[in-house]
């Protein structure tokens, strides 16, 4: 089952997600990635295919080797923490891979909020972090609330008009929030303060497809379904208008005026709260889960079969995908193609 935003009407290859992560594996350690961050990035993409998350999925290897080919990300930078005081933590990357960076992130700020109830981590210097609602969803399950926000390097990352304008000034700057849930699952709100991800963009070039309408503009501020338009100068248009834009610039000011220079890609702030030391697991979970189940009983509306909690579509489309991706054909053939590339100029790729 394929789930995806883009207007594409091409062929899609069918492929395990095991066997898309060997691949993935394959063409990080070549570029001198070390086994643990290798397999975890490629793991976190293939899930994020099953999850029917294509913007944040397989396609983004494309991207990732062009970002370790022109020194924009260390391939063998490991992200370490650079500084621990009170509830305060800094995990500085390295300017590597985001991914493995974000995941020592959520891992120190759960591990620090568990002993004084409430931690604060800045993450810096990093490349791209990966889908949010992955990691949030694991420290919910944990029983932790998490919030997360962040952006910068706008400089380089000029991708969303703000309201009323149409030159590209911001980056999409997602919020992602955590809350434990019920037996169906925590709650995970992650979204880009934008119309669209800047992923499914790429994604769509990869395959050769339009985008939804009412997303981007052209360099003259005229609609488009073209992801060319938007890389010859167009903008990504912000979500809900001025509400999109208002959050997507707290996050900027965020990022850059309170924690500092971006380096690499962008500067994430992670407050993460131990909710046993608020409420019992028991209560916390039967009030969650009665709230929730008030959202999911609500009548459907035309065109839905259904209300979800935002998070527990994530887990149904995984579930229901049984470990089976289906990859936009040309995209899978470039990823196989840059495999082939990088295995025959280096002998091997382990």
């Amino acid at each position: 089952m394929s789930v995806s935003k883009l207007d594409y009407q091409g062929e899609r290859t069918a492929i395990k997600a095991d066997e898309a992560v060997v691949v993935l594996v394959d063409i990080l350690r070549s570029y001198g990635c070390a086994p643990e961050p290798s397999s975890l990035i490629a793991e976190h993409l293939a899930d994020s295919d099953l999850c029917g998350v294509e913007s944040h999925g397989v396609m983004r290897i494309l991207q990732y080797t062009r970002q370790f080919d022109d020194g924009y990300m260390a391939p063998r930078g490991m992200a370490y923490i650079s500084d621990e005081r009170g509830s305060f933590i800094t995990v500085d990357g390295q300017s590597g891979h985001g991914i493995p960076a974000m995941k020592l992130a959520y891992d120190a700020g759960c591990t620090l909020a568990a002993k004084t109830g409430i931690s604060a981590t800045s993450l810096v210097n990093a490349g791209h972090t990966g889908r949010h609602g992955a990691f949030a969803d694991n420290a919910a399950e944990k029983g932790f609330v998490s919030i997360l926000i962040g952006g910068g390097n706008r400089q380089i990352w000029r991708q969303v008009a703000p309201y009323g304008g149409i030159d590209a000034k911001l980056p999409t700057n997602p919020y992602c929030i955590g809350f434990p849930g019920d037996d169906k699952g925590p709650f995970v709100m992650d979204f880009a303060t934008s119309l669209i991800a800047g992923g499914w963009i790429y994604a769509a070039q990869a395959a050769g497809a339009n985008l939804p309408e009412g997303c981007i503009i052209d360099k003259h501020g005229n609609p488009s379904v073209r992801p060319q338009d938007y890389f010859d100068g167009g903008a990504i248009l912000p979500a809900a208008g001025q509400k999109g834009y208002a959050l997507a610039l707290a996050a900027e000011l965020i990022a850059e005026a309170l924690l500092g220079p971006v380096k690499t890609e962008g500067n994430w702030l992670l407050l993460v709260i131990d909710a046993k030391k608020m409420r019992t697991a028991a209560g916390l979970q039967a009030r969650a889960g009665e709230i929730m189940a008030d959202m999911r009983n609500c009548r459907p509306a035309p065109g839905f079969d259904r209300v979800d909690v935002p998070g527990q579509r994530e887990r149904r489309i995984r579930a229901e995908s049984s470990g089976i991706i289906a990859i936009p054909k040309a995209t899978w053939s470039a990823i196989l193609a840059l495999q082939a590339q990088r295995v025959s100029f280096n002998g091997s790729a382990s």
